[in-house]
């Protein structure tokens, strides 16, 4: 089983943090690639859209999750 990491990311001019496991950090970053956006950008896009009452790093799961779902092209 993978380790969770911190990881620290610039969204709209302020430092917020996440923790992941290595293959969803992994799969975050090929993800921002196939969309040619940078990983913040694409943090931002997933921040903005999670509920309140639920934290970053789950949302960050969970959109790894559907995009692996929905389009199996993630890492």
């Amino acid at each position: 089983m993978a380790a969770v990491e911190k990881r620290s990311v610039t969204i709209r001019g302020h430092r917020t943090s996440f923790s992941l496991e290595q293959p969803f950090y992994d799969d975050l970053v090929a993800i921002a690639a196939e969309r040619s956006i940078s990983l913040a950008a694409l943090v931002a896009e997933i921040d903005d859209t999670r509920t309140r009452d639920a934290n970053l790093s789950s949302a960050l799961r969970l959109y790894v999750l559907a995009w692996a779902k929905r389009d199996g092209k993630a890492s």
